[in-house]
């Protein structure tokens, strides 16, 4: 071995130890965990095509359905604040392992579920179970790549996260209208075979200081987000604030969120470090991820729902329409780590972010005769504004964090994506229900015997002609005021991402990377 490979090999003895390590097939492990992560992600979203279906075979109704969404992403986001302290206990290959392994067999649970309640139970351990791949697969993606290159790292993470719920309804388009809505939750058993035998064999084992875990944190945070998620999912069944239990929901998350503070303050060992906490960087990266998932994953719900029920798409064809999306974000994640270097990470955010509001505030403006092209050019924008918002937001967050705070780092993050994703699903479709409703009360009102030159209530007119049509003019009446409730939301939207933009200019530059420092090969 020559001078030069040894001091690649090894670091100087003058030299901090480098806060990573270059594990042998370092390529093909980050395929892996990328893959890993796809599945767990592709699950947020997959399912979103099939509900109409799945609402059938499982007998609910259409507000009860949706908690087959929201309760794997509200369980995930209770587990993540364990992922830490998990990976440091036990070990994070052995974590990682047994995450995949869970996951897989709580999907097929959910494939074979033959109710509702069986479904959602399902969901909630295919949520745990699926909570750490994410944040494990950021920190062995950062462990394992020099800083110079982490752009690159997070880009190909980013590619999974991103494309994961936009190829989602694609995907499950496919597998419902071609084999069943079954097989969105089967199609996870091969992904996750290839996953695990790969893992088990590259995946080295790191282990963390013990430490004692932060149970009444825990618990806070676990009840605060259960109130709060309860509330917003249940507000327009109950009639909100007029409901004795969405009053009882709020107070009792408001109540734990504000006691969890609290602890936080002034517990010895908190489950969230102080020290991370005041890193201003990871904060409002954690919060631009959470409004990055929001948004996202937002649009991915309504899209599908829209598509199908006002404009009558084939569930394939909604899938296609939404692969634009997808390819738009692709293409700039294939760029976005050679951008980082040359662009100031906070310039890429907020041009991201003014994206994706401006075509959001376009879509505000469509109407029942906009044509496929420009929904589709539409969402293919949309997708590069999206896909150039993961990559640099998540490398500014980790840019001033400390390597051994990285694991509760991600799972902080994690955790704020899957709160901003929960969130959205529930207020968007909150808003489009109400919203609907009010706009066909209002449409109604127009529709009179004068302006409708007949009046249907007149007994020689009730026929079954006459019926008939009413019943196709209540339809359209329908459809109408479902648009506007539609456009209602991306407004809400749009106001939603142009809002955070600012926030863009308060993170700090971090470090750049020492090209002379050594890089420390696993042998």
């Amino acid at each position: 071995m020559s001078a030069n490979d040894a001091a690649v090999a090894a670091p100087a003895p003058d030299s901090p130890a480098p806060d990573f390590v270059i594990p042998p097939h370092a390529g093909l492990l980050k395929v892996l965990v990328v893959v890993a992560t796809i599945m767990q992600v592709l699950d947020m979203t997959i399912a979103n095509v099939a509900l109409p279906h799945m609402r059938a075979a499982l007998g609910a109704d259409q507000d009860s359905i949706s908690w087959v969404l929201t309760s794997y992403i509200v369980a995930s986001a209770i587990a993540l604040p364990a992922c830490g302290w998990l990976a440091d206990r036990i070990g994070q290959r052995k974590l990682y392992l047994y995450s995949i392994v869970c996951f897989v067999g709580a999907s097929v649970l959910c494939g074979i579920a033959t109710n509702l309640t069986e479904m959602v139970l399902f969901r909630v351990i295919q949520g745990i179970s699926g909570a750490f791949l994410s944040p494990l697969a950021q920190t062995v993606l950062l462990d394992s790549t020099p800083p110079e290159k982490r752009g690159q790292a997070m880009a190909m993470f980013g590619m999974g996260v991103i494309l994961g719920p936009v190829l989602g309804p694609i995907l499950g388009a496919f597998l419902t209208e071609n084999f069943n809505w079954r097989w969105v939750f089967f199609v996870n058993v091969p992904i996750g075979i290839v996953a695990f035998a790969g893992l088990a064999t590259l995946l080295p084992d790191k282990k963390g200081t013990q430490r004692r875990f932060d149970i009444t944190g825990f618990m806070l945070l676990a009840i605060a987000l259960g109130g709060l998620q309860l509330m917003l999912d249940r507000g327009q069944t109950e009639d909100w604030f007029d409901s004795g239990e969405i009053v009882f929901e709020l107070i009792v998350g408001v109540s734990a969120l504000w006691i969890f503070g609290v602890h936080l303050a002034t517990a010895k060992n908190p489950i969230y470090s102080r020290e991370m906490l005041r890193n201003r960087n990871l904060v409002i990266g954690s919060f631009m991820m959470g409004v990055t998932g929001f948004v996202l994953t937002a649009a991915m719900t309504l899209m599908p729902i829209m598509l199908q029920g006002i404009f009558g798409y084939p569930v394939i064809d909604a899938g296609l329409l939404l692969a634009m999306r997808g390819l738009g974000v692709f293409i700039t994640m294939l760029l976005i780590g050679r951008w980082m270097h040359r662009i100031d990470s906070r310039l890429l955010i907020g041009s991201g972010f003014l994206i994706v509001a401006l075509c959001f505030w376009d879509m505000s403006h469509w109407s029942l005769d906009i044509s496929w092209g420009q929904m589709a050019l539409n969402g293919f924008i949309q997708g590069i504004g999206i896909g150039g918002l993961f990559v640099p937001i998540t490398t500014a967050a980790f840019a001033t964090l400390p390597a051994h705070l990285r694991t509760d780092g991600s799972g902080f993050t994690n955790l704020m994506r899957s709160m901003g994703s929960s969130i959205g699903i529930s207020v968007v479709v909150t808003l489009l229900s109400r919203n609907t409703a009010e706009s066909h009360a209002g449409i109604a009102t127009h529709l009179t015997p004068f302006s409708l030159f007949l009046d249907p209530r007149l007994e020689a007119l009730s026929t079954r002609t006459t019926e008939a049509g009413m019943a196709m003019l209540d339809g359209e009446v329908t459809r109408q005021a479902m648009m506007i409730g539609f456009l209602d939301d991306f407004v809400f939207m749009a106001i939603v991402a142009a809002c955070v933009i600012p926030l863009a200019f308060l993170i700090g530059k971090g470090k750049k990377p020492d090209p002379d420092e050594p890089i420390h090969v696993m042998e």
